[in-house]
């Protein structure tokens, strides 16, 4: 992998990273005083929140600005008392309350009584680790959690060379209308994962969030499972058996906003809109309603890194995603930014605050989880957030791939398959920095929810619902699947470092996703997966989930992805044909609608070949145009390159059945020993432009 100062375009911005670097390392300096790790700082939950000691319990809570805190529950008649009223113990705005053994018992529900000047409120503590929703009246409180520690039984699996990630959320997983558990989860989809060849799960949803439909992306309590799924020692158990079935487990982490709820969340807590979030209008985001942290505040950084510790020290988690990095990195939060200039990312819209923050985080993340992974999901292209801090970068493992998703949406909404451009497709799959690691994938939940369509529904819609028994014939169903496999396929192989894929997109799940809303009469119908479409036998449903699962065993057993990049080989309009080799592997598609082509040359490296994955195979739904597992070899062909000089070429003859990719098998010879062939490739614009 290069360096950030091997791209001669941020020449001119060297100066603004090595201040960036500087400045993570003086914020380090200023937070841990040069006493302890930045590690041991993150280390809040231990100190903040309710705990039982052997002598009794503790509770600590930060209000700087509040001028009493009392816990209230049915032990004190849900009113202030004395007995169970806080200390201030200093200025900085610590307070603290010890209770005897009998003051609370586990399970007890509890909340604050917090007066500030000028008024008072009820909150639910900041640091709470386990807050419960009254199913009668849909109040929130924390709730007393001390049971016996839980027994783990497996330890995390090694960190594979590239994550084939499943994106999940618990909630919707299930397959009846309703809310799943994580004991449902453990039991009925991590078998199914595993089964299909990923191997990590990525969680979202986990931090308790008042609002269901808000997918989990609008967090109040960032120590808190959320319980609406079940208790922490069972989310612990689906950790464990992830990790006894070879899963490791991620999660969504939200640290670019919180939820507004001043009772449920951290908005207004001591009685100022600005304890941990910026004042005024810009804390507020504004197109989600939310809060806007203030990443410039040493108690907010103490806050957000102790989170980052607390799920892995507390769950075991593998890593995370974090989430929504654009807004976090700039003042206008990447709204209407088209980001076409380097100069957009050192500009004065950069909150170099948050970029301080995300480099101090994947450096507590990995001195607590050397083999934790963190993922950047990011809009913007900021150069760095994938490279290492002593590079001048924030330090994440991978970055998303955005880009991806977005071209195949404009391409299978806006462009007839007809005229894709080849150019364009390889362009938009392979453009990526040599010195970021980057997770590629056609779609994720962003294509599944509601306003939106997933690609099988954009390729096939409502004839999806009339047309994938088996037996039936329907050409736009035939499409569909061949286009669904190919655009999976290729997405895969030419993906750096990892792939992902939202639960039940790779058996081409109906419809969208809705969270149960007013809107839809508080309907659970679209917030659940239909696993009985891709069981069923007699459904076409099935031909896809076994194609992902048999693409998924190939490319992982040839190192692919994180293997060396993809080497093209041609891209060929006229035609429609797309191919490139990987490791000891050679793709080939013809993306055209109608035309299959006889006797096809491309040129390749020297090596017989054998026919390994076939996406017109009659296992996958196709056609079966080929023979299972045939021979190739490539004919050897001199030519003239100038008086006196000859070149031998190999030219591997195919027949390529349209709509259809091939995947062939080298001759175990390293592809990357052999110099690759000159591609056949003609200039285009960007796909779908």
């Amino acid at each position: 992998m290069s360096s950030l100062g091997d791209d001669p375009w941020l020449d001119p911005f060297m100066p603004d990273i090595r201040r960036r670097e500087a400045r993570a390392r003086e914020a380090e300096r200023r937070l841990t005083g040069g006493r302890a790790t930045l590690a041991d700082f993150a280390s809040g939950h231990e100190y903040f929140g309710l705990h039982r000691l052997a002598d009794g319990w503790v509770f600590r809570e930060w209000a700087p600005h509040a001028d009493g805190i009392a816990v209230i529950g049915a032990f004190s008649g849900w009113r202030a008392s004395d007995a169970f009223a806080l200390r201030r113990m200093s200025d900085h705005g610590a307070w603290e309350l010890r209770l005897p053994p009998g003051a609370l018992a586990h399970g007890d529900l509890y909340r604050l009584r917090v007066r500030w000047p000028g008024g008072e409120g009820d909150r639910i503590p900041a640091w709470a680790r386990r807050v419960v929703q009254d199913d009668r009246t849909r109040i929130f409180n924390a709730q007393a959690w001390a049971p016996p520690p839980h027994a783990w039984r497996h330890p995390p699996p090694p960190r594979p060379a590239a994550a084939l990630i499943y994106e999940s959320h618990v909630g919707m997983a299930q397959e009846r209308a309703g809310v799943g558990t994580y004991d449902q989860f453990r039991r009925e989809i991590l078998p199914r994962i595993a089964d299909a060849g990923y191997n990590t799960v990525q969680l979202m949803a986990l931090a308790e969030h008042p609002y269901y439909g808000s997918f989990g992306y609008q967090v109040s309590s960032y120590f808190a499972a959320s319980s609406r799924f079940g208790t922490p020692e069972e989310l612990k158990a689906l950790v464990d058996g992830a990790h006894g079935m070879g899963l490791r487990v991620i999660m969504d982490l939200v640290h670019s906003h919180a939820a507004a709820n001043e009772v449920e969340g951290l908005s207004r807590f001591d009685g100022t809109l600005h304890q941990y979030f910026h004042a005024g209008g810009r804390g507020m985001h504004p197109a989600w309603g939310s809060r806007c942290f203030d990443y410039g505040k040493p108690e907010v950084l103490h806050f957000l890194l102790s989170n980052c510790r607390f799920w892995l020290d507390e769950y075991r988690l593998d890593g995370f995603r974090f989430d929504g990095i654009t807004s976090m990195l700039y003042h206008h939060r990447g709204l209407g930014n088209a980001f076409t200039s380097y100069a957009q990312y050192f500009d004065g819209s950069v909150d170099e605050d948050a970029v301080t923050y995300l480099t101090l985080a994947n450096k507590v993340v990995h001195a607590v989880r050397p083999d934790a992974v963190t993922i950047a999901e990011d809009i913007s292209g900021m150069p760095g957030l994938a490279a290492p801090p002593e590079d001048g970068g924030c330090g994440f493992d991978c970055r998303l791939a955005m880009g991806i998703p977005d071209a195949w949406t404009r391409l299978c909404e806006r462009v007839p398959d007809e005229q894709w451009h080849m150019g364009g497709l390889w362009r938009d799959l392979t453009d990526r920095r040599a010195d970021e690691r980057t997770v590629s994938y056609a779609e994720c939940h962003d294509q599944a929810l509601v306003g939106d369509k997933t690609l099988i529904f954009k390729l096939i819609d409502a004839e999806m619902y009339a047309f994938m028994r088996g037996s039936d014939t329907n050409l736009r169903v035939d499409r569909g699947l061949a286009l669904h496999k190919m655009i999976r396929l290729v997405t895969l192989a030419t993906a750096g470092h990892g792939y992902l894929n939202f639960m039940g997109n790779e058996f081409g799940h109906p419809e969208w996703i809705d969270f149960p809303r007013e809107g839809n009469n508080w309907s659970y119908a679209y917030a659940r997966r239909q696993w009985h479409l891709r069981d069923d036998p007699h459904l076409k449903y099935r031909f896809l989930a076994e194609f992902d699962r048999a693409m998924l065993a190939l490319c992982a057993a040839h190192g692919i992805p994180g293997s060396d990049p993809p080497m093209l080989l041609a891209a060929r309009e006229e035609d429609k044909v797309l191919a490139f080799g990987r490791a000891d592997l050679l793709f080939f598609f013809n993306f055209h609608a109608q035309r299959s082509l006889t006797d096809y040359a491309i040129e390749v490296p020297p090596g017989d070949c054998r026919l390994e994955l076939d996406t017109d195979a009659a296992a996958f739904g196709g056609h079966a145009r080929l023979a299972a597992g045939q021979g190739y070899v490539p004919a050897p062909v001199v030519e003239t390159t100038a008086p006196g000089r000859r070149a031998l070429r190999f030219l591997l003859r195919l027949y390529l059945p349209c709509r259809t990719a091939l995947v062939l098998r080298r001759a175990p010879r390293p592809y990357r020993a052999y110099p690759p062939p000159m591609p056949s490739m003609e200039v285009a614009p960007t796909m779908g432009r």
